[in-house]
C-alpha cells in the first residue's frame, strides 16, 4: 500500500502504528485484547527522566500562564487593550498545559493513549485550536504594536477595546471552528478511509490527515507568520529612526525636558521588542514542527518517532515562554508575581497597586 499520500501531523502517536507493522515481540498496551497497539517502553531512569522534563514544562505553561493573566485582569494598571490581547494569548497557552500537556506527556512516555477514543479525537482539536489561536493572537499583536510605534500619539484612538476584543474573538473563533468542523467532520480523512481502517488498533490515537489539509494547515501557519515578520521589520525600523531623533534632541536638551511624545514612542518600542521576542519564540517553536509535517505529508511520512515526540515537546514548550519572557523585561509584571504569590492581592483595593516604577 501507498504510503507517500496521507500523514498523522498532530498525533506523534500514530507512529505507533508503522510500529505496530513491523515488531515481532514487542509489548501491548492492552495485554487482553487481540486489537491492542504494540508498545515500546522505556526504563525506569529514561522514563523518570522524560516525566520530569515533561512534567516541568506542563508546570510552568499552567503557573506561568495563570499568573499572566491574573495580573493583567486583576491590576486596573495593567487593563489596557494590548494587554487584554496578551492576556487573551496566555489563556490559550494555559489551556495547552492544562488540557493538551498533561496528556501528550502519558503518551509519549508510555508510548499509548490511555483515554480513551473519544478524547483521543478532542485532544487533537484542543492541540489545534490553542495552537492557531497564539499564532493569530501573535498577529493580531504585531499589527497593534506597529500602530503604537508608528504613531504612539493615536494609536489609543485607533486600537480601542473595541477593536481589541473582535480580534479576541476572531482569534478564538476561527481556530476553534475550522479544528473542530475539520476533525468531527472527518475532511482530514477523505482518500484514506482504507488505510486508518487498517492501522487502528486499541490504545493508539490515529487521527490521519491527507496531503490537502496538511497543505492547508501549513498556509494557516505560513500567512500569518509571513504577515508578524514583514510588520516587525517595519516596526524595528521605525523604532531606529525613532531612536536616532531622540538622541539628536538630547543633544540638543535636558533629559528631564523630554517631551511626552519621546517618552511615550521609549515605552511603545519596548513593548514591540518584547512581544518581538515572544513572537521569535513562537517560530523557533512551531516552524520544525509545521516543516515537518508537510515534508511527511509529501515524502511518505519519514519522520522517526523520537524526532517527531521531540519536535512536538518543543512546540509545546513555547506555551512555558511567554509568562517568562514578560517576567525577565518587565518589572510590573514579576511586582505583580510577587503580590500574588504573597497573597496581598486579597487585600482590599489591591486592584489599584501601582505596579509602575517611578
Amino acid at each position: 500500500m501507498a504510503t507517500d499520500d496521507y500523514s498523522f501531523p498532530w498525533d506523534q502517536d500514530s507512529i505507533l502504528s508503522r510500529d505496530l507493522l513491523s515488531a515481532t515481540s514487542a509489548q501491548l498496551c492492552y495485554e487482553n485484547l487481540n486489537r491492542s497497539c504494540v508498545r515500546s517502553p522505556y526504563s525506569p531512569g529514561p522514563c523518570l527522566i522524560l516525566y520530569a522534563v515533561f512534567g516541568f514544562g506542563t508546570v510552568l505553561a499552567v503557573c506561568g500562564n495563570l499568573l499572566m493573566m491574573t495580573s493583567i485582569l486583576h491590576f486596573r494598571q495593567l487593563h489596557s487593550p494590548a494587554n487584554f490581547l496578551v492576556a487573551s494569548l496566555a489563556c490559550a497557552d494555559f489551556l495547552v498545559g492544562v488540557m493538551v500537556m498533561p496528556f501528550s506527556m502519558v503518551r509519549s512516555v508510555e508510548g499509548c493513549w490511555y483515554f480513551g477514543d473519544s478524547y483521543c479525537k478532542l485532544h487533537t482539536c484542543f492541540d489545534v485550536s490553542f495552537c492557531y489561536s497564539s499564532i493569530f493572537h501573535l498577529c493580531f499583536i504585531s499589527v497593534d504594536r506597529y500602530i503604537a510605534v508608528s504613531d504612539p500619539l493615536i494609536y489609543p484612538t485607533r486600537f480601542t477595546a473595541s477593536v481589541s476584543g473582535k480580534c479576541i474573538t476572531f482569534s478564538w473563533l476561527l481556530s476553534i471552528i475550522y479544528s473542530f468542523s475539520l476533525l468531527y467532520t472527518g475532511a482530514n480523512e477523505a482518500g484514506l478511509e482504507d488505510l486508518v481502517s487498517a492501522l487502528t488498533c486499541v490504545g493508539g490515537c490515529q487521527l490521519a490527515l491527507n496531503q490537502s489539509w496538511v497543505f492547508i494547515n501549513f498556509l494557516l501557519f505560513l500567512i500569518p507568520t509571513l504577515v508578524m515578520i514583514t510588520v516587525y521589520s517595519k516596526i524595528f525600523l521605525i523604532a531606529k529612526q525613532q531612536a536616532q531623533n531622540i538622541e539628536k534632541m538630547s543633544k540638543q536638551a535636558d533629559k528631564a525636558s523630554e517631551s511626552y511624545k519621546d517618552r511615550v514612542a521609549k515605552r511603545e518600542r519596548k513593548a514591540a521588542k518584547t512581544l518581538g521576542i515572544a513572537v521569535a519564540a513562537f517560530l523557533l517553536s512551531w516552524l520544525p514542527y509545521f516543516i515537518d509535517s508537510i515534508v511527511d505529508a509529501f515524502l511518505g511520512f519519514i519522520t522517526p518517532t523520537y524526532v517527531y515526540e521531540i519536535l512536538v515537546w518543543i512546540a509545546y514548550y513555547n506555551s512555558s515562554m511567554n509568562p517568562l519572557i514578560y517576567a525577565f523585561f518587565y518589572p510590573w509584571f514579576r511586582k505583580a508575581i510577587k503580590l500574588i504569590v504573597t497573597g496581598k492581592i486579597l487585600r482590599e483595593n489591591s486592584s489599584t497597586t501601582n505596579l509602575f516604577p517611578e
